[in-house]
């Protein structure tokens, strides 16, 4: 009895832990609860219409970005005010008076610029008083619902920049500007889009809304309790399996869960106890798990919610953006379950009891590769079948893809039927076995239908994101009503009224929960908006970089620390999207910058990414990590403790951003399809070899060279350029004078690399490298006039005399009066590749140390 008092107690705690951080910790009884819920459910409504092509087919409903971004924030802060009570000692059974006056207040002041749209746009820059007293009382309220959902950090910041963008005659020295009146910062901040309003709080209602509500929805179908079941049934025999399963689940979670706390606790309270039974220490099953789950945030396909903002941000599609970070997510997390082998080995932990009949290696080996060839002949048929078709049937093609989907859906439930419906096991139980991995993968297959529509639509349609997981959110939405009745049906069981009824108070529930999970998101979202606002309106990104050049001292790698330490500083108390915000917006073009005048062309995507992995990594980091406290809520271990472990178990996922910056081949930028497995293959073997130095063990326990051994091998196969360079110099110097030679020497397709002295935006002189791609002509001269560049000599100095409007060369920043100071020209020599063998020669001499000793390590451990 005290054992189910302790487990509802536990429950509870961590219900209030993620209502805490996600969803708000209110819980109001009666007619306030209805209301609640039914403006939640109403938003979640109004994402799924102007997502959809209806307004336009329809012809009514139809929202521009900045009305739709307007009523976004008015349905964000109004359940913020209700969800969130304004302090601890705050009432969570009702809603005060207050609350309901700032929730209604706020509301209007966020929807004001779709109510008064036209009135606006007829006084562009001219705000009436009106405007003002609204937009300062908006503001206002909008600091309180981000104290409230978020914390003060976010708040704090944002006010900071508030101030500064008014007082800024009074600041000191470098950080002093012209300052901006009360009229100029309302009109910027809250009358336009280049504030609150801006391209933040525009991602968050285009994009990750549908694909918050698509994760709920998913869940409240049952996804969630199938990929933690299929994890278990395939990896819990294996040494350490629950461990392992742990972080599959956490990965497979992450699909429908961008909270790092959530995804801790869902997957969480069922791996914990699993991974303590087979021998792990309590904070060690907490470390795994936390480690896991805060890596769902950088899993493609559905990453968390800063990976939209990359797509504006930079510029690219969001295919281009999964592109790039797939190969570092995916070593990640292979790394991550060879982490948990090691321990396991360490500790000489076992799995646990299999449920599966017993089958021959040679009969397991053959069963995975037919079903692997039968998915690659099927995903093959599907897409050239598609091609085919769609031409074929027109305006048809939308309905009779629709049908067939439609009856893979029904023949995917069929099977299911046969299988026993997945249970939620108690964790607690005393004995627990593995459930047999045939019927556990069969009965749920129609859950992975959804993600092969968000995928598809994404990948080869090359939908929008919206409107893919829009797509992807209506057959989730058909799912979740229709699969209990229709899994009745082919049962038998004939209670199709009640499984409607029940698939409908699922489809509502998973409404709720869809927006009440995007509260925090919608407003932090808004509220980052103020920063980037204050920075475009005073210009403090330039102080900044000026700062950060002084204290990095012009050396990029000390750039990078400090970009690492502000990220993981403000991740203490902001949240991942916000925090990503604020430090992409100050120092991702500063980084960039210094690239460009030490010679070190990063490319955008890299150095956003390269803040995104440090943002998420805050949810680990001691002291407030806060996956950890949640982690630690379940095992019963010290959170701190969990933190730190969590935080070791992580040092991978801290140093990927570091060797892409330098490497951006691990981004695949640039690389062709075999090249890019080649280089798949490599970098997952280095990461291991990474993981085993940090962890200390390979064959038997490391000694402290042999660490230091495998760390410079897995060095070595992460870069194999910095060795490469210090063999041969990939480049050769020509005189600026001879740039039209150089060109016509080069293959086509190859890159110079140039340097200029120029000015920068406000005058100041500044020195940096172009990147300069060869393009297509027969000779030199060709070449050049291709690139829009004409060069004149002046004395010994060659000088940029005109650059083409539009052309290559004025979208890589060449101008007018620019001087070319060096050339430099790729030469032919090794590929780098080559220095992979003495890397790998090294990685068998360590192997061959740690062997000879394994006989006596087996004996001792024996006797």
């Amino acid at each position: 009895m005290s054992q189910t008092s302790d487990a509802n107690d536990l429950n509870t705690e961590l219900e209030d832990l993620v209502a805490t951080s996600d969803t708000g910790a209110r819980k109001p009884t009666g007619a306030a609860r209805k209301l609640l819920l039914s403006v939640a459910a109403a938003w979640s409504v109004f994402q799924l219409w102007i997502a959809s092509p209806l307004p336009f087919m329809l012809g009514f409903g139809v929202f521009n970005s900045t009305e739709s971004r307007s009523i976004h924030l008015a349905f964000a802060v109004f359940l913020g005010f209700m969800a969130y009570p304004a302090f601890k000692r705050s009432p969570r059974e009702y809603i005060p008076i207050i609350d309901w006056v700032l929730a209604l207040v706020a509301a209007f002041c966020a929807a004001y610029l779709y109510i008064f749209y036209t009135d606006l746009a007829a006084r562009p820059g001219r705000p009436i008083t009106q405007d003002v007293i609204v937009a300062v009382i908006g503001l206002v309220l909008l600091l309180e619902a981000t104290r409230r959902a978020l914390g003060p950090p976010l708040m704090i910041v944002a006010l900071v920049f508030i101030v500064y963008s008014m007082a800024g005659p009074w600041m000191p020295g470098i950080l002093a500007h012209r300052g901006v009146s009360l009229e100029a910062l309302i009109n910027h901040q809250w009358l336009t889009t280049q504030g609150v309003f801006g391209i933040a709080l525009g991602v968050s209602t285009s994009f990750v809304f549908l694909f918050v509500l698509f994760g709920s929805l998913l869940d409240k179908a049952g996804a969630g309790n199938y990929f933690i079941k299929v994890a278990f049934s395939l990896l819990g025999h294996y040494r350490g399996g629950p461990a392992k399963a742990a972080v599959v689940a956490s990965g497979m979670t992450g699909l429908i869960s961008g909270s790092s706390i959530a995804n801790t606790v869902t997957t969480g309270t069922f791996t914990i106890p699993m991974m303590k039974r087979v021998g792990f220490s309590a904070e060690k099953a907490g470390a795994v798990e936390v480690a896991s789950s805060v890596n769902g945030q950088i899993m493609p396909p559905v990453m968390g919610a800063a990976a939209f903002l990359m797509v504006e941000y930079v510029g690219i599609s969001y295919v281009e953006v999964i592109k790039h970070a797939f190969l570092p997510a995916l070593i990640s997390y292979i790394a991550l379950v060879y982490i948990v082998h090691l321990e396991a080995v360490k500790a000489g932990m076992q799995g646990l009891q299999s449920s599966n009949p017993p089958r021959p290696l040679l009969r397991k080996v053959l069963g995975f590769m037919t079903g692997l060839i039968l998915l690659m002949a099927l995903s093959f048929a599907v897409y050239y079948g598609l091609g085919w078709l769609k031409p074929l049937l027109g305006d048809a093609a939308g309905w009779v893809i629709g049908a067939a989907l439609g009856a893979v859906y029904l023949g995917l439930l069929k099977v299911g039927s046969r299988y026993p419906e997945l249970e939620m096991d108690e964790p607690d139980a005393p004995v627990v076995s593995l459930p047999q991995t045939r019927p556990t993968v069969m009965s749920g297959l129609h859950f992975i239908l959804p993600v092969i529509v968000l995928i598809w639509c994404l990948m080869v349609e090359r939908l929008s994101p919206g409107l893919s997981a829009f797509w992807a959110t209506v057959l989730m939405i058909v799912i979740i009503i229709t699969q209990r009745p229709l899994m009745a049906l082919f049962r038998g069981q004939g209670e199709t009224g009640t499984a409607v009824v029940k698939g409908l108070d699922d489809l509502w529930q998973g409404l709720v929960a869809g927006a009440r999970n995007m509260i925090g998101i919608g407003i932090a979202t808004a509220t980052a908006g103020i920063i980037v606002g204050a920075v475009s309106q005073t210009g403090v990104g330039l102080v900044l970089a000026d700062l950060v050049e002084i204290l990095s001292m012009g050396n990029l790698l000390l750039m990078l620390v400090l970009t690492a330490v502000l990220s993981l500083i403000l991740g203490m108390g902001l949240p991942t999207t916000a925090n990503y915000i604020v430090v992409s917006a100050l120092l991702a073009p500063v980084i960039v910058t210094l690239g460009q005048q030490s010679g070190l062309l990063v490319p955008l995507i890299a150095v956003h990414l390269f803040v995104f992995y440090f943002g998420i990594m805050a949810d680990v980091t001691p002291p407030v990590g806060l996956a950890s406290f949640a982690a630690a809520a379940v095992s019963g271990g010290d959170p701190i403790r969990t933190g730190f472990q969590a935080f070791y178990y992580s040092l991978r996922t801290a140093a990927l951003p570091f060797l892409f910056i330098f490497n951006t081949d691990l981004l695949l930028i640039d690389v062709d399809f075999m090249h890019g497995l080649l280089i798949f293959a490599v970098a997952t073997v280095a990461m291991l070899i990474f993981a085993a130095a940090t962890q200390g063990w390979l064959v038997v326990k490391s000694r402290w060279y042999e660490s230091l051994l495998l760390l410079l091998v897995a060095f070595t196969l992460f870069r194999p350029g910095f060795w490469m360079d210090m063999v041969h110099d990939p480049y050769r110097s020509v005189p600026p004078a001879q740039l039209e030679q150089a060109l016509g020497r080069v293959d086509e397709g190859s890159n110079l690399r140039i340097q200029v002295n120029g000015e920068d935006d406000i005058g100041q002189p500044r020195t940096f490298f172009v990147l300069v791609p060869v393009p297509d002509g027969e000779t030199g001269s060709e070449r050049l006039d291709k690139l829009g560049l004409l060069l004149m000599q002046d004395g010994d100095r060659t000088l940029v005399d005109m650059v083409t409007y539009g052309s290559p060369a004025a979208d890589m920043g060449f101008d007018f009066d620019q001087e070319i100071v060096e050339i430099l020209a790729p030469v032919d020599r090794w590929a780098k590749e080559w220095m992979w063998i003495p890397g790998i020669a090294v990685f068998l001499l360590v192997i061959g140390l740690q062997w000879r000793r394994r006989p006596a390590a087996a004996s001792s451990a024996r006797a």
